[in-house]
């Protein structure tokens, strides 16, 4: 086992910070730690370079991930690597989809005692990575109208935000092309769509429960559910998995994604980006490795 260097978030309350103290002491039965907490993820690229014979773990939700990530493959190191994930964040979907625990002493056991297990990379044509899951239109819309209200209503805010983009949202008129192929001509308003690895977002939410992170291909969910009735049926599906029944949705799958029209919300890996009117996104198979149960 190599020495781990363990990156996690300095400001943690003091209740964070006492599971931290246990995370770290089970994983010294098994290895040299490094602990590593950032304040600024500009500290990262930093800290990779100054243990390079680490190995990284991520403590934190699916943002911190996909910072790591992100840092290993801008410094062209992610394949040398094998990621350790303590998942700590409100989402954690990463970890639901590769069954890690959300218990961090367990999480810790499976760092030191799992087996390496090769996942899809996604990227776009900025160079931007995809851990889990990108998706535009209704849901990033709903996460935008509801970060405003999370001081007062917390975790309450995204679901507020969701009526409320549900309420309001028309649709965007998207053209969407999978591996050269037409999904939606850009005639039609499109309600969300999302290129997913993974199987849920949002903390649960089971947008693409089919999904598999490393079968080479992104699953390519389109919803034109933008009728008042429709709309309020696909919210209604959608927290049960059950929206892939709902007659304006439909999910292929491919390796190579592209999505242009009006400045749409986006929402990549649980954070918000400015507004996108073309974009491209490349699946790589196998492209980093991670330890699972």
């Amino acid at each position: 086992m190599p020495p781990l260097l363990v990156l996690s978030n300095a400001g943690a309350g003091s209740a964070d910070a006492g599971v931290l103290g246990a995370l770290l002491a089970a994983l010294r039965e098994g290895a040299e730690v490094r602990s590593a907490p950032m304040g600024d993820p500009s500290e990262l690229d930093g800290l990779l370079a100054e243990y390079p014979g680490h190995r990284p773990v991520a403590v934190g939700g699916d943002g911190t991930l996909h910072l790591l990530v992100a840092a290993l493959h801008a410094r062209g190191e992610l394949a040398d690597h094998v990621l350790g994930l303590v998942p700590m964040g409100t989402g954690n979907d990463v970890a639901r989809t590769l069954a890690i625990p959300v218990d961090p002493v367990e999480a810790a056991g499976v760092v030191l005692r799992g087996r390496p297990r090769a996942l899809d990379l996604l990227t776009d044509d900025t160079g931007a990575v995809v851990v889990n899951a990108v998706h535009l239109g209704v849901g990033a819309q709903a996460s935008q109208d509801g970060t405003p209200l999370k001081p007062v209503l917390g975790r309450t805010a995204y679901r507020v935000g969701a009526v409320l983009a549900g309420l309001r949202s028309r649709g965007w008129k998207l053209e969407i092309v999978v591996d050269g192929a037409i999904v939606a001509d850009g005639r039609r308003r499109v309600l969300q769509v999302a290129i997913c690895n993974g199987r849920t977002i949002g903390g649960g939410t089971p947008l693409t429960p089919d999904a598999v992170p490393d079968d080479g291909l992104a699953d390519v969910l389109v919803s034109t559910a933008t009728g008042p009735l429709s709309r309020l049926r696909y919210a209604w599906l959608l927290p049960h998995g059950r929206h892939l029944e709902h007659p304006a949705v439909v999910v292929v799958r491919g390796r190579d994604v592209r999505v242009s029209g009006p400045a749409t919300p986006v929402n990549c890996d649980g954070e918000l980006g400015e507004p996108v009117r073309r974009r491209r996104w490349t699946v790589h198979p196998g492209a980093w490795r991670i330890t699972v149960p």
